[in-house]
């Protein structure tokens, strides 16, 4: 992966490059961003860069063996821990390394994959993805070796939030005091969740959401007209995982769309209409029936239609990206029920319904008290 493969962050790039060109390299970093935000591709550029000696941060022109190895993501001294779960292939102790050839895969497909393409991948969309205490020892017997070309080591660990208590202790003191030219880049969308020893031990960069224009940018290359770059830019909200699916049309936002739309819906007839509460019912059956990823992108997807809402009421028109697939359903209408009094209570219970499907709560209870919810938030005056 080259630098100038990744879709702007100009500033990150160069911090990255000044840092390892003048010695300075943190012998943790923990990059915070969203999928969509490059994160991964750039880890992985700033891995090669580092091992493969690589003098220039845009061109890569460097050692031209470990610039193809990197092609392949197989280069000796580039270790790769994600999150995983039992399948078919492997039933017991799943580790990163039974997977490599799948992440391999994944990653040339489109390394802007989220955390749930992955699962679809794996064909584990049903299950909780972790690190575990077996990952831990992996992670621990790998950084032991001496590197193959006597230089740095590197551990990049994805989706880090997904690392257990038992694996978090284990790594801790690793972490904390690595072996000579050991590097950890760890990465997630959500710091909280990761211990606070591990955090306190990490340089941290955050990544920001991407600009229209780069994304625009990066939309041309792949010989797309103008006009639709630009709109796909805007609607893609700082996100290039979201503007390759709605390029690709293989967004699931249409569906997920529908089921909101349905939702609220019923939600608004629900109110002193006990009848309307069956419906809800069947609703909740019918997203419970999902896997539990697609419930919780599903509940993210949620939050992100109840802020542009939200925008379009306060007349902030230039930030709403928004446009509606579904027939008879009109955003300016639906606005001015979503306000100052009732957004933080509305965005709130979402995000503890996410919280708990996480825990893996009955999805059909939790959705059925969420749908309740929202009908007397809804209801909520201004």
């Amino acid at each position: 992966m080259l630098f100038s493969e990744i879709v702007g962050l100009t500033h990150l790039k160069n911090h990255l490059t000044t840092s390892a060109d003048r010695g300075r390299i943190p012998h943790a970093q923990l990059f915070v961003g969203k999928h969509g935000s490059g994160t991964l591709p750039m880890a992985i550029a700033y891995a090669q860069y580092l091992l493969c000696q690589n003098s220039d941060g845009e061109n890569n022109t460097g050692k031209n063996s470990c610039n193809l190895n990197f092609k392949k993501l197989a280069h000796a001294d580039l270790h790769f821990a994600f999150p995983v779960a039992g399948t078919n292939k492997v039933k017991k102790h799943p580790v990163s390394s039974h997977f490599l050839e799948e992440w391999r895969a994944f990653i040339a497909e489109n390394p802007y994959g989220t955390l749930f393409n992955w699962y679809q991948k794996l064909d584990i969309e049903n299950k909780q993805g972790r690190i575990g205490v077996d990952e831990a020892q992996d992670i621990v017997k790998s950084l032991s070796l001496k590197a193959y070309e006597g230089g740095y080591k590197i551990m990049l660990i994805w989706c880090a939030e997904k690392m257990n208590i038992a694996a978090a202790n284990k790594l801790l003191k690793l972490i904390e005091e690595p072996p000579q030219k050991t590097i950890f880049l760890l990465i997630t969308e959500d710091e909280e969740q990761i211990l606070q020893t591990i955090r306190s031990r990490c340089q941290v960069l955050h990544f920001p959401p991407l600009g229209e224009i780069d994304i625009k940018n990066a939309l041309l290359k792949k010989d797309v007209a103008n006009l639709e770059a630009k709109k796909i830019a805007h609607q893609a909200d700082g996100n290039f995982t979201k503007a390759l699916e709605i390029l690709n049309h293989n967004s699931e936002d249409e569906d997920f769309e529908q089921l909101f739309i349905k939702w609220i819906r019923t939600a608004f007839k629900a109110k002193g209409n006990k009848s309307a509460i069956s419906e809800l019912l069947a609703w909740a059956e019918e997203i419970a029936a999902s896997g539990r990823e697609t419930q919780k992108k599903f509940l993210n997807y949620c939050i992100d239609f109840f802020r542009q809402a939200l925008l379009l009421n306060y007349k902030a028109e230039n930030l709403v990206f928004f446009e509606s697939q579904t027939q008879g359903f009109d955003l300016s209408k639906f606005a001015p029920f979503v306000h100052g009094n009732n957004i933080l209570a509305i965005t709130e219970e979402l995000e503890k319904a996410i919280f708990h499907i996480e825990r893996n709560g009955n999805a059909k209870i939790i959705l059925t008290d969420l749908s309740i919810k929202l009908t007397r938030l809804l209801h909520k005056k201004a």
